[in-house]
């Protein structure tokens, strides 16, 4: 993952003091142009500590400054941030979003709002314009979580500005009264290779959310209902033998609700992944079966619980069997002629937060439809249906639980369920991470037991 080869270096120094921005409260509308030409900025607080470095020499003062200020209201956050260069030496590298490209200049904000050091936000924007974000864990990043928020880029005679509104609605956070977030801004220069923070971190530590100073000065805000509904209709046509062709209609929805400031619902009803991107043809010469990224929207947003463990594979979810196991099907002078396409998902529901004990909760489900297939005799020259998957349902449930020291465990169980004479399956894992002296050694341990069950 491209972010993840400079995240994992921002990691704490235990000895430095603890560094504050405050936030200040505004009533003035502010245009996200990337000049910060409203009153509100001049009153608003700078950051007063300079900049030190991460790569390629760690903890030197840089020599270009950076100066960030935050403005905050009832709706969402604003950052101005001045990122001093010559002009002409300010990397000029378009890239798409998400791209953490070496050959660009880009500013990075993390926030933990729950400040527990163990999942936070990351928002990035490079000097060209374009946005990076994330969900961050302790020892991961999950790029694929396409946030709604609002930027805007100028060059200036000092170098280039940015301006960022990120809406509440993009973040999590407790309903109280006065919120105090960890917070670090980081920056690379392309050209010099250099990568530096605002909070030192150390670049030879992996859990980099601990790094962070404090985002202060933030009151009487309330996390936004997180509501969202999206219906969809589809319409295809299939070839399901040389002489047969059948139409098909689909129409669903999927459902996202924050059922508190912490626990968020997710639901898909009659999902039709039709406009996800295909995978790259790869010719496997291995006894292994290879395993490919998930492109699902549904799989890729929230799924940070359920992958901690490793077992949780989600591409087996809703799709076809391999063809191998396809062939067994068939009888004497068979072959496959055609299938009925991937098994249509019912729905699939997941449930996942973490309370305020640092116990993370995750609950999923999917419910899939059989499926046939289409087995020709080359002498006889008669097509007849079989079964290509039977109804199958999906669980995966996980606990996990934050310690002292960053340390964690966790508890994983997936469980798959088929219809007729198929045959089951359940998975356990018991992972352990417990980190020791001040998080400069770390212990980790891993149990898991499967179960096939006919």
């Amino acid at each position: 993952m491209k972010p993840l080869l400079f995240l994992l270096l921002l990691l704490p120094l235990p000895c430095i003091a603890q560094y504050s921005l405050n936030a200040c409260r505004m009533n003035e509308k502010i245009s996200i142009d990337g000049q910060g030409l409203e009153a509100s900025w001049s009153k608003a607080e700078a950051t007063k500590e300079e900049f030190t470095t991460t790569r390629p020499v760690p903890g030197q003062k840089v020599a270009n400054p950076t100066e960030v200020k935050v403005l905050y209201d009832d709706n969402a956050l604003y950052f101005l941030v001045q990122c001093n260069d010559p002009v002409d030496s300010i990397s000029k590298v378009f890239c798409i979003r998400d791209d953490y490209n070496a050959n660009a200049d880009i500013f990075s904000i993390f926030l933990d709002t729950y400040n527990d050091r163990q999942n936070g936000f990351y928002f990035g924007i490079t000097s060209t314009g374009v946005q990076l974000d994330g969900k961050v864990l302790a020892n991961d990043v999950n790029d694929q979580l396409n946030l709604v928020w609002e930027s805007s880029v100028k060059w200036n005679d000092k170098g280039w500005c940015a301006e960022l509104k990120i809406p509440y609605s993009a973040l999590r956070f407790a309903e109280k009264e006065i919120q105090d977030w960890n917070i670090n801004f980081t920056r690379q220069i392309a050209r010099k290779r250099e990568q530096s923070s605002w909070f030192p971190v150390n670049p030879d530590f992996e859990n980099y959310l601990v790094s962070s100073g404090k985002l202060q000065g933030i009151q009487h805000i309330k996390p936004p209902l997180r509501l969202s509904l999206i219906p969809y209709v589809s319409s295809y046509l299939n070839q399901q033998s040389p002489t047969k062709y059948a139409r098909s209609f689909f129409g669903g929805m999927d459902v996202k609700y924050g059922i508190n400031e912490a626990f968020t619902l997710d639901v898909t009803l009659v999902p039709d992944f039709g406009q996800v991107i295909f995978d790259n043809q790869v010719l496997n010469t291995s006894p292994f079966e290879l395993q490919f990224n998930e492109n699902r929207q549904f799989f890729t947003e929230g799924m940070e619980l359920f992958n901690k463990s490793g077992i949780f594979y989600s591409r087996r979810v809703g799709v076809q069997a391999p063809w191998e196991v396809l062939k067994t099907n068939l009888q004497e002078d068979e072959v496959i002629s055609g299938i009925q396409g991937m098994p249509q998902l019912y729905n699939a529901s997941k449930f996942s937060g973490r309370t305020k004990s640092g116990l993370g909760i995750g609950v999923f489900n999917a419910i899939s439809a059989p499926s046939s297939g289409f087995a020709y005799n080359t002498v006889t020259n008669q097509t007849r249906e079989f079964l290509a998957a039977p109804l199958t349902n999906y669980n995966t449930v996980v606990l996990d639980q934050n310690l002292r020291q960053n340390s964690s465990v966790t508890l994983t169980n997936t469980n798959v369920l088929r219809e007729g004479n198929f045959y089951d399956a359940n998975v356990t894992a018991l992972n352990s991470n417990v980190n020791l002296k001040d998080n400069l050694y770390f212990v980790n341990g891993k149990a898991t037991l499967s179960q096939k069950i006919k």
